[in-house]
C-alpha cells in the first residue's frame, strides 16, 4: 500500500487491492494492464487463473476445508473505470495514477474520478481471495473488461465457463440496499458528412465555452434532471442565432457515453466587432440557466474567449445539427409503473464532435422493458433520418429481470438482518449491470447485487463512504459463510 492516505483504513486488506487499482491505469478497453497484472498475482497465490476469450479475468479458489459440497459461487466486478476530469486538471488516465484524498469520512478524488465504480467490488472480491480464514465453498472471480463502454466482457462471456449458480455482483452503490433488477438499452450513434466553407469575410472567431455542471451518471443521476452541457449550449447557440449572424465553426462536449454531460465548447464566427459584446449577453444567458436550475446545477458557467479559425461549416449544415440536436430528447421519458419511484426509460446525450467537415454524436438509451429502450431508438433514429443523416443502433443488451422469489436475496437478507441489526431494502436501478446479460447466458443462475455508498460516479469528486465499505466486507464474509 504506497499511498499513505490508504494507512489505517480497515479493513486494510480491501484498502491494499485499491490502492493498487488507483496506481493502474484502467480505462474501458486498457484494463490489460490491471488484468494481467491480477492474473500474475492470482497465479502466485496457487490459484487457478485464466483470461477467456472476450479479455475477462477468471480466477477460482477451491473451496475451504470443509467446504467442498457447498454450492459454487461467482463472484463478479468489472475492471475499468469512466475516466473524467476536470477541464483544469492535467492528468493523464493512460499513465498517471489517481490520487485520493480523506474527507470527513469518505475518500475522495477531487478533480478526476476515483474509480469505486467499481474498483471497491474488485477489490472485496480480491480480499476474499486472498483470505484464508474465509470460511467458503467454491469461488470464482469473474472481473470483466469494457463494461462502462458497451459491457464488452459480459457479451463475450460463453456458456459453460463458470460452473456456479450463484452469483453476488458487486457493483452497486448504495449500502443497505440488494438489488435484483437493473435497466437494459442500446446506444443510438450518428454520423454525418459536411461541406466547409471559408469564414465570412469581416467575421471574427470567438469560443464559447459552458461548463461548471455536476455531470454523473447517465442512468442513477438521470432522474435527478441536473444540466446537460450539450443540450444548454446548444440551446444558447440558437438564442444568439436570433442576435447576430453567427456562423458555427466546432461544437465538441462530453466524454463518455454513460456520464451526464458536465461541459461543452463552440467556436463560432460572428460579425466583426460583435464578439467583445457577447460577454454581457451571455452573462444574461448564465443568469437565466442558473434560476432554472437553481437547486440542481447552479454552478453553471458562460464564458467567450478570442479563437482563431480559417473553415465554417455550410449553413445548411449548421441548421440540421443545431436543430436536430436541440430537438433531440434526452431525460426521463417514463417512470415505472411497475417498480415505484424508478425510472422505466430515459436517454442521455452523452458526446458530440462537430466540425466544419462533419461530426459524430452518441445517444445512449436505457430502460427496463426491451420494448422501450428500443422504441426510444427508433424515436432517435427517425428524427436524424429527417435529414438524411445516418444513424445507426447498436450494442443492445437485456436487462436484469428481478426474481423476488430468489433464495440468494432471502440469505443475504437474513446475514444483514443478524450482522446489522437493521432490516435491508431490494432495489430495481436504472443502470446497467452486467447481471442481465451473465444471466442471459447463465439461465436460472441466482443473482444479488449489492454494494457500498458511492456518491458521485462517472464524474469528477466521486467519493466512496469508507464505514459502508467495512460493513460490505462483513456482509460479503458472513454471505459466504452462510452460503452452503
Amino acid at each position: 500500500m504506497t499511498n499513505s492516505v490508504f494507512s489505517g483504513l480497515q479493513p486494510a486488506t480491501v484498502w491494499a487491492h485499491f490502492a493498487t487499482l488507483c496506481a493502474m491505469p484502467r480505462a474501458s478497453k486498457a484494463e490489460a494492464g490491471l488484468r494481467d497484472f491480477l492474473l500474475q498475482w492470482a497465479l502466485a497465490r496457487g490459484l487457478a487463473a485464466a483470461v477467456d476469450a472476450a479479455g475477462n479475468l477468471i480466477i477460482r479458489k477451491p473451496a475451504s476445508a470443509g467446504g467442498e459440497g457447498r454450492s459454487g459461487v461467482v463472484l463478479q466486478a468489472h475492471l475499468d473505470m469512466v475516466c473524467q476530469k476536470n477541464a483544469d486538471s492535467g492528468h493523464d488516465f493512460s499513465r498517471d495514477p489517481i490520487v485520493p484524498e480523506l474527507s470527513d469520512g469518505w475518500l475522495v478524488a477531487e478533480n478526476t474520478t476515483l474509480g469505486g465504480d467499481n474498483g471497491i467490488g474488485v477489490a472485496l472480491i480480491l480480499a476474499a481471495l486472498e483470505d484464508d480464514s474465509l470460511v467458503h465453498g467454491p469461488l470464482e472471480a469473474l472481473l470483466t473488461v469494457d463494461e462502462e463502454a458497451g459491457m464488452g466482457g459480459a457479451r463475450g462471456l460463453e456458456a459453460g465457463v463458470l460452473q456456479g449458480r450463484l452469483m453476488l455482483n458487486l457493483d452497486t452503490e448504495e449500502w443497505g440496499e440488494f438489488y435484483l433488477g437493473c435497466a437494459g438499452g442500446l446506444d443510438v450513434n450518428v454520423e454525418r458528412c459536411g461541406v466547409a466553407e471559408p469564414v465570412p469575410g469581416g467575421f471574427e472567431v470567438v469560443r464559447i465555452a459552458l461548463r461548471g455542471l455536476r455531470g454523473g451518471h447517465s442512468g442513477v443521476d438521470i432522474h435527478e434532471e441536473r444540466g446537460n452541457a450539450i443540450k444548454l449550449l446548444v440551446r444558447v447557440l440558437r438564442e444568439l442565432e436570433a442576435v447576430t449572424p453567427l456562423r458555427l465553426v466546432d461544437l465538441v462536449g462530453g466524454s463518455a457515453r454513460n456520464a451526464l454531460p458536465r461541459e461543452a465548447v463552440a467556436t463560432v464566427a460572428v460579425p466583426g466587432g460583435r464578439g467583445g459584446r457577447l460577454a454581457g449577453w451571455l452573462a444574461g444567458m448564465e443568469t437565466s440557466l442558473r434560476a432554472e436550475l437553481r437547486g440542481i446545477d447552479e454552478g453553471l458557467n458562460l464564458t467567450v474567449t478570442v479563437a482563431e479559425a480559417t473553415q465554417v461549416m455550410a449553413m445548411a449544415e449548421q441548421e440540421i445539427w443545431l436543430g436536430s440536436l436541440h430537438a433531440a430528447p434526452h431525460g426521463v421519458r417514463r417512470m415505472s409503473r411497475q417498480v415505484p419511484g424508478v425510472v422505466e426509460t430515459s436517454n442521455n446525450l452523452g458526446m458530440v464532435d462537430v466540425h466544419p467537415n462533419g461530426g459524430s454524436c452518441n445517444f445512449m438509451v436505457r430502460s427496463l422493458i426491451g420494448s422501450g429502450s428500443l422504441a426510444l431508438a427508433d424515436e432517435i433514429v427517425s428524427l436524424w433520418a429527417l435529414s438524411g443523416t445516418q444513424a445507426e443502433k447498436t450494442g443492445f443488451y437485456p436487462g436484469w429481470a428481478p426474481n423476488p422469489a430468489s433464495e440468494l436475496l432471502k440469505l443475504c437478507q437474513a446475514v444483514y438482518r443478524r450482522d446489522f441489526a437493521a432490516e435491508s431494502k431490494v432495489q430495481v436501478i436504472h443502470a446497467g449491470l452486467e447481471c442481465g446479460i451473465i444471466g442471459d447466458t447463465y439461465p436460472g443462475m441466482d443473482i444479488v447485487s449489492f454494494g457500498p455508498t458511492i456518491r458521485g460516479a462517472h464524474a469528477p469528486g466521486e467519493r466512496v463512504e469508507i464505514a459502508s465499505v467495512e460493513r460490505c466486507w462483513r456482509l460479503l464474509r458472513g454471505i459466504l459463510t452462510e452460503i452452503r
